[in-house]
């Protein structure tokens, strides 16, 4: 008998991200197994999108916890997966519901407000005014939402044992129910040929330029500091409105020929760069809001046979195998990564691309996808009242 699930997520291409890449493959992996018809629930935005074989795009979602309910309620669905805890309130409406979590998904609210009127997309990323003087509102709300509604969730899929800890930190209780699945990468990666340069040391990072956390700022400043000791060339790929004062700080600091920002780039090209890069840069900090909760570009890297240079924070540590597919900072600071960078630059770290790559086949979508099923079946199992 076929099972129905119905895959609802906030975040899917054509946007970029992490979350975004997990609910597309997983999307692509549950639907090339035959027991299962598998229908996507997505913002407008993904109006257009050729889908995965074996899966169907409905591009119906407002960002509005009320007019979705309208909209999803009569669906023909047996399992509903939420793919953040944005939409884990679907438990709420008694329909077997299971949730994948990520970290930043149940640490800041999402914009699931109930009034049509407050809808407003990507909200979740706002900063500046708006969000000093109400994030500790938000906050409370976003924890009072996901402690009714998660103990109802048949299953929690987390992506890192970190996001795990983290969420059970935040509602306790509902551990049993945790499972840490991890996350994959895309076997394309795998395929990448290797460009070696000639000589000059390739560096990369690929991120969204929207958050400082990130840290783009400290590498330029800490590239800056070795220029004259060291050539390389860096390549920044993603885009944001940090972009423009990024762009500005590489010229001040002198580094205007050796840096360039690629902006969004294709698939394709996210992986040319993967092949001419000799070392990933993300040293990401953890602030109260936002953290990475695991970090699918590490993997990705990792595939592409380039090793990382994280820091040893959150989700990251699970992302890289020191030693084996990358080295960490202990703090991000321009002074230790400044530090960690010139070992690499002067030769006396090195690292070998069979080993970034046999550590990037231990997560498979398909485990993912596995995890999944089985958390389906486990819903579906449980008595009809739920806790």
């Amino acid at each position: 008998m076929t099972l129905r699930v119905g895959l609802v997520t906030s975040e899917f291409p054509p946007d970029l991200g992490g979350v975004e890449t997990y609910s597309w493959q997983l999307a692509r992996e549950l639907g090339a197994r035959r027991e299962l018809e598998v229908t996507v629930y997505a913002p407008p935005a993904a109006r257009g999108l050729a889908p995965p074989q074996g899966v169907t795009i409905r591009p119906v979602l407002t960002s509005c916890m009320e007019l979705d309910w309208a909209r999803l309620s009569g669906e023909p669905i047996d399992v509903w997966h939420a793919l953040s805890a944005a939409h884990c309130w679907l438990a709420q409406k008694d329909r077997p519901t299971v949730v994948s979590v990520h970290g930043n998904d149940f640490l800041v609210p999402y914009p699931a407000t109930m009034r049509p009127a407050l809808a407003m997309p990507a909200l979740w990323r706002l900063r500046g005014f708006a969000w000093k003087e109400f994030e500790p509102l938000w906050r409370r709300a976003t924890a009072q939402m996901l402690r009714r509604a998660l103990p109802r969730c048949g299953a929690v899929i987390a992506n890192s044992r970190y996001t795990a800890d983290v969420l059970q930190a935040l509602v306790p209780g509902g551990g049993d129910r945790i499972e840490v699945a991890g996350v994959g990468v895309d076997a394309a990666f795998f395929d990448v040929a290797r460009m070696p340069g000639h000589g000059r040391p390739r560096l990369l990072t690929v991120c969204r330029l929207s958050e400082a956390r990130k840290n783009v700022e400290l590498v330029l400043r800490a590239l800056g500091a070795l220029k004259e000791r060291f050539d390389f060339e860096y390549v920044v790929a993603g885009d944001g409105a940090l972009r423009e004062g990024l762009e500005r700080l590489a010229a001040e600091l002198g580094l205007g020929a050796r840096v360039r920002f690629a902006g969004r780039v294709s698939d394709a090209e996210l992986r040319q760069l993967y092949a001419m890069a000799d070392l990933f840069v993300l040293t990401a900090s953890v602030i109260p809001a936002s953290h990475e909760g695991f970090g699918i570009v590490y993997l990705e890297a990792a595939a592409s046979g380039v090793p990382s240079l994280a820091a040893r924070l959150a989700g990251a540590v699970e992302a890289v195998a020191e030693g084996e597919s990358g080295y960490f900072v202990e703090t991000p600071s321009v002074e230790a990564i400044e530090a960690a960078l010139a070992l690499f630059l002067s030769g006396r770290i090195r690292f070998d691309v069979e080993d970034c790559r046999s550590f990037a086949r231990r997560f498979t979508w398909a485990r993912v996808a596995d995890v999944a099923m089985k958390s389906y079946r486990q819903t579906l199992s449980m008595p009809a009242s739920m806790p």
